[in-house]
């Protein structure tokens, strides 16, 4: 048996722009995704705090040190800048590795900056 486990997670991101002429996906700061553990084009869960909208999409790199977090095609109708956001990935895990794993997660402030780092 596997169990779906949260893998990493950005918590309280701020959403700084959308843009609906785009082919898809959540543009995302690649320190950022590097922080927790998260990959390019790796399929995420995005729930914005503002509105209660939740959609699944995959992250793609966003530059370097920009803290930009952009919904993008479809998804830009699921939020507008200034919304808060938490994106999650998750892991299959047999119930051995379960027991012992945890996610990383990073708490972002206002500005997109790593507030707290968890594990």
């Amino acid at each position: 048996m596997q169990l779906q486990m949260l893998k990493s997670k950005l918590h309280r991101a701020t959403l700084t722009e959308c843009v609906l002429e785009y082919e898809g996906s959540l543009a995302i700061d690649l320190d950022l995704l590097d922080a927790v553990g998260m990959l390019p084009y790796e399929k995420i869960l995005v729930v914005n705090q503002t509105n209660g909208e939740r959609l699944e999409t995959y992250a793609i790199p966003g530059p370097r040190g920009s803290r930009q977090f952009c919904l993008n095609g479809a998804a830009a109708r699921c939020g507008y800048p200034g919304d808060r956001l938490t994106v999650m990935s998750f892991a299959l895990l047999t119930p051995e590795e379960a027991a012992t794993f945890r996610p990383k997660v990073a708490i972002l402030d206002g500005q997109n900056h790593i507030a707290q780092l968890k594990p």
